[in-house]
């Protein structure tokens, strides 16, 4: 899996949203987590370094200090609404597995560059397919009624077609795009 981007999650209390998306497939899993982690998810992934080490630079800092480095992170269960991940650790010829939170197992394995994987059934489970957001985003594009849930909704005017534009640009951290739909909605309100 990828890392598709992190946006604010609306009604959650400042939590974000960690949009994981298939490397070879159409899937995307969201995962709600929280603002230190996204900050730490951030950071990291922006290549910013701040003047002192961040908790999941510490355990960076731990792991390497034991001649060790974290091989992968596989994201294996969902029980009840709640994601469980798993370190894999290579230790001097040895495998350890920890237990961790997807967000954190995530901050590491990016200050590691190493893969995240994510269990079939879960992805099966949680996992959106990203070709019916954009056959639905296309469908409001080309102003034809949309099908969803056997329902078929009226085309969106153009204002409304793109402030939906807008939302999926930020959603998948396109801020240029984002800037260009928000100039554009800018000149229609006049």
């Amino acid at each position: 899996m990828d890392i598709l981007g992190l946006s604010t999650s609306p009604g959650s209390g400042g939590a974000y949203a960690l949009i994981l998306t298939e490397k070879e497939g159409s899937k995307r899993l969201p995962i709600i987590i929280g603002a230190f982690e996204a900050q730490a998810i951030a950071l990291e992934m922006e290549q910013i370094k701040p003047p002192r080490p961040m908790t999941h630079d510490l355990l960076k800092n731990i792991i390497l200090g034991h001649e060790s480095s974290v091989r992968e992170v596989v994201i294996s269960e969902l029980h009840e609404g709640t994601f469980f991940a798993q370190i894999h650790i290579q230790s001097q010829g040895n495998s350890i597995e920890l237990d961790a939170r997807p967000s954190d197992a995530i901050a590491l394995a990016i200050r590691f560059q190493a893969p995240v994987y994510v269990a079939e059934e879960v992805l099966h489970e949680a996992g959106i397919e990203a070709d019916d957001i954009r056959q639905e985003t296309e469908g409001k594009q080309t102003r034809e009624p949309i099908q969803s849930e056997g329902k078929t909704h009226p085309p969106l005017n153009k204002m409304d077609q793109l402030e939906q534009e807008l939302k999926i640009a930020i959603e998948t951290e396109n801020y240029e795009k984002a800037a260009s739909i928000r100039d554009k909605i800018n000149q229609l309100k006049g």
